[in-house]
C-alpha cells in the first residue's frame, strides 16, 4: 500500500555478522510484504568472485520450524579507474642546426639535450588494484639513426621495473 523504511541494526551472532530488519509489529494475518534492500559491505578486495547472503524470515511470536529462508549468491567484480599522466621536461626542445653525434664520446652532452619524461600512473578509485602493468613504448631508432639516446629509467612507490637491453648501450 505505501513505502516505508526499515529499522535495522547491525550485530555479530555466532561469529557471523547479522543485520536485523523489523518489518512490522503487529502484522495482520495474510499480510504480503515486498522488501527491497541495498547493502553496501566493504573490504572486499580479497573475497573472491562472490558473496553470498543467508536471509532468514523469522517471527517472534510463533514460532515455526519452518522459518523461511533464502541464499543469494551476488558475483562481486572490482572496479578502478586507472588515469596516466606524463609530461616532459623541458616541453619543447628544438637542437641546434650545427648539432651533430659523436660517436664514441663518454660525455652526456655530446649524444644531445637532456629530456626528462614523467609518467605518473593514478588510481582514481573505488576498488584497489593489484598486479598493474604499465608497458611503455619509447621510439629510441629512426631508421639506423639514434632518434632519443635513453640513459635511465626509474620508479618510485615500490614498483618493479623492467626494461630494453638497449639502455644507455655506450654506458655514458
Amino acid at each position: 500500500q505505501g513505502q516505508e523504511k526499515l529499522s535495522c541494526n547491525p550485530k555479530k551472532e555466532n561469529g557471523t555478522h547479522v543485520v536485523l530488519c523489523e518489518l512490522g509489529n503487529p502484522m495482520k494475518a495474510g499480510a504480503w510484504i515486498t522488501v527491497d534492500m541495498e547493502l553496501s559491505v566493504s573490504g572486499l578486495e580479497d573475497i573472491g568472485d562472490a558473496i553470498t547472503f543467508h536471509l532468514q524470515l523469522r517471527s517472534k511470536n510463533s514460532p515455526s520450524p519452518s522459518n523461511a529462508s533464502v541464499t543469494v549468491t551476488v558475483p562481486v567484480e572490482a572496479e578502478a579507474e586507472m588515469e596516466l599522466r606524463g609530461n616532459s621536461l623541458p616541453a619543447t626542445m628544438v637542437l641546434p642546426t650545427s648539432w651533430h653525434l659523436v660517436e664514441g664520446s663518454q660525455r652526456l652532452e655530446d649524444y644531445g639535450i637532456k629530456v626528462e619524461h614523467v609518467y605518473e600512473l593514478h588510481n582514481k578509485g573505488p576498488g584497489t588494484v593489484n598486479g598493474v602493468t604499465l608497458s611503455l613504448a619509447v621510439p629510441h631508432l629512426l631508421g639506423d639513426h639514434v632518434l632519443l639516446y635513453l640513459l635511465e629509467l626509474g620508479t618510485e612507490g615500490g614498483m618493479n621495473c623492467s626494461h630494453h637491453p638497449a639502455l644507455n648501450p655506450a654506458q655514458v
